[in-house]
């Protein structure tokens, strides 16, 4: 049972932050419907600048600007790629962000080689033991502040007026127009968001237990992508239950390896993407998505 516990709060630590992660795939569809695979570039980026910077101006200050950085590349690639071609096909704009994160990941590739950066996390490779049951501090502390960042985001969403613009724009973009919202603003905002919280999750990402900041990083970003799929693309409710399903699914899988033998040499590394399709099948909107009425 101990075992069993410990494995369930590493996978509700890591879901946390694919719930993060999730979130920002989510607000950007809301505000644009495109998809943007470009994420993880962001993750990475977040990730680099705080590395670089923390020897520097420390780790308080170093994440500051971290989590700036990333957000305003994120904003400026929205301004200058995809809002001067808002009206294309929403196909052609998921496309893009492929291309920008090929080109965001090549250079950060090329910058950060075959070395593991440290980000300079002060609580480094401590471990809590809670009720007998052993947990990195790294991770505990990703719990706290990701669902401390969620209920904000919640609250913004629900009270603020960005928030309603937000929703009223994904539930009917025309009639949001008009009346009077500015769909270029909730989208610039969006993007601004999406990578500041890119930045938070690769704090934690790149600490206790993993070793560093290594450039595949990037791919975490791909395994929060089903989580944000099975939740639901338009719902954050969707993107917090997704990113804990697939964390605590990874985590337990990973955890009891030994025994699932047969599954084959990491089957946790696929079970975000088994889980996705194994909901698709029943619920093909997600768990909490809109499922789409068409009059015929």
């Amino acid at each position: 049972m101990t075992t069993f516990l410990s494995f369930l709060l590493n996978g509700l630590s890591l879901g946390s932050l694919y719930a993060l992660i999730a979130l920002g795939f989510v607000i950007i569809y809301k505000a644009s419907e495109i998809l943007n695979f470009a994420h993880g570039a962001f993750l990475l980026l977040g990730a680099y600048v705080i590395a670089r910077v923390e020897p520097s101006v420390g780790f308080a200050a170093a994440v500051a600007i971290g989590i700036a950085v990333t957000a305003l590349v994120a904003l400026a690639s929205e301004q200058i790629l995809f809002s001067r071609v808002r009206s294309a096909h929403v196909a052609s704009l998921t496309i893009m962000t492929l291309g920008l994160d090929v080109l965001i990941t090549t250079d950060l590739t090329r910058r950060i080689g075959s070395s593991v950066m440290s980000l300079g996390q002060p609580w480094g490779a401590d471990v809590v033991r809670l009720g007998g049951v052993n947990i990195s501090e790294n991770r505990l502390t990703a719990i706290g502040v990701a669902f401390v960042l969620i209920g904000l985001l919640f609250a913004a969403f629900r009270f603020t007026s960005w928030g309603v613009a937000l929703r009223a724009a994904a539930e009917d973009p025309e009639a949001a127009a008009l009346m009077g919202i500015r769909q270029a603003r909730v989208g610039a905002v969006a993007w601004l968001i999406a990578g500041g919280l890119a930045a938070v999750a690769a704090v934690f990402l790149t600490g206790s237990p993993t070793p560093g900041l290594e450039p595949n990083l990037r791919t975490i970003a791909f395994a929060a992508f089903p989580a944000a799929i099975l939740g639901g693309l338009d719902s954050t409710t969707g993107a917090l239950a997704g990113g804990l399903i697939v964390g605590v699914a990874e985590s337990l899988f990973a955890g009891y390896s030994s025994d699932l033998t047969f599954l084959g040499g990491g089957f946790s590394v696929v079970v975000p993407y088994v889980v996705m399709m194994l909901v698709l099948v029943v619920r093909p909107a997600g768990l909490f998505g809109t499922k789409e009425l068409h009059r015929v």
